[in-house]
């Protein structure tokens, strides 16, 4: 199903979760919600001593990848998280800008593969593998 058009609506409700929009999640692209997304790193994304919380970097890796997996589920197709693997290659300090994008690496019939990367200032921040399992329409 690569390249199916993609569900504005679904794409509003990511973005309107209230983690989400807590932590000022916008798209990279209005026009290709694949492309990612962008935070800031606010008061509510740092961690005690004023750095990017590890903890937002992996649910944001994982919304990346859900973005990237929409253009090739069906209709009435869902994903869930199935596994998040993280590594945290560099500290980000506060009021950085952190760009999120993923590619799909391969969409079985039920579990799909994507890897996702974190950049500031197109340095690589973080890097991630997300597992989803494809749930079926009922």
């Amino acid at each position: 199903m690569t390249g199916a058009p993609v569900s504005r609506a679904l794409v509003q409700t990511v973005l309107d979760i209230p983690l989400h929009r807590f932590l000022g999640v916008e798209l990279r692209d209005e026009a290709d919600p694949a492309a990612g997304i962008r935070f800031p790193v606010s008061p509510a994304a740092q961690n005690p001593a004023g750095m990017l919380h590890g903890g937002v970097v992996y649910a944001l890796l994982d919304v990346a990848s859900f973005l990237a997996l929409l253009p090739h589920l069906g209709d009435g197709e869902h994903a869930v998280t199935h596994d998040v693997s993280a590594s945290l290659l560099r500290p980000v300090g506060a009021g950085s800008a952190v760009e999120v994008t993923a590619s799909v690496l391969r969409r079985g019939r039920a579990v799909a593969f994507m890897r996702a990367e974190a950049t500031v200032d197109g340095v690589l921040v973080a890097t991630g593998q997300v597992t989803k399992t494809v749930v079926a329409p009922r």
